[in-house]
């Protein structure tokens, strides 16, 4: 996927993303923080504006894209990367995991992963910055941030292999 980045002098900066079938899906975001979607059916074609959003809808929208409010695929672990090295990640918690019952606390989870724990997803209800006293519970979805290798030894604590 080719994706195109240019200055707009006194507007701000425009990315144009090809999204296939010679589409290309163009962002222009302003420097108020407003963003505009266009839709380019082809090369020669003239951008259609789809929508207009404020800079907090933006944030909203591009969090639902990247999968923090809901992961649609069947794993018990998904990434992101923050930055080099830095990694936002998922893990669902199995019945026969041994952090089941445990508090954050308990488990010592900082201190044996390195990882910083930043919520918990249970049923419909996220549990955001989870106090330490916050009990792990079965079907779980544990989100947690730091370097990969913290990130391993977070999933094999949360495997019994730690």
């Amino acid at each position: 996927m080719d994706v195109t980045e240019s200055d707009l002098p006194g507007v701000g900066k425009k990315h144009e993303v090809d999204i296939g079938g010679g589409q290309q899906l163009v962002v222009v975001t302003h420097n108020t923080g407003t963003r505009e979607l266009y839709l380019r059916e082809s090369e020669d074609a003239d951008s259609v504006k789809l929508l207009e959003l404020s800079d907090r809808m933006a944030r909203i929208v591009g969090t639902i894209l990247e999968g923090a409010y809901f992961q649609p695929v069947e794993s018990n672990h998904v990434e992101t990367m923050l930055s080099e090295g830095t990694l936002l990640e998922w893990y669902a918690v199995e019945d026969d995991s041994p952090l089941v019952g445990e508090t954050l606390a308990g488990a010592d989870v900082g201190q044996r992963t390195g990882v910083t724990v930043v919520a918990i997803q249970r049923d419909d209800d996220v549990i955001a910055a989870p106090a330490s006293t916050a009990e792990i519970e079965a079907g779980d979805t544990i989100v947690v941030i730091g370097e990969r290798d913290n990130c391993e030894r977070f999933e094999q604590l949360l495997g019994g292999e730690l």
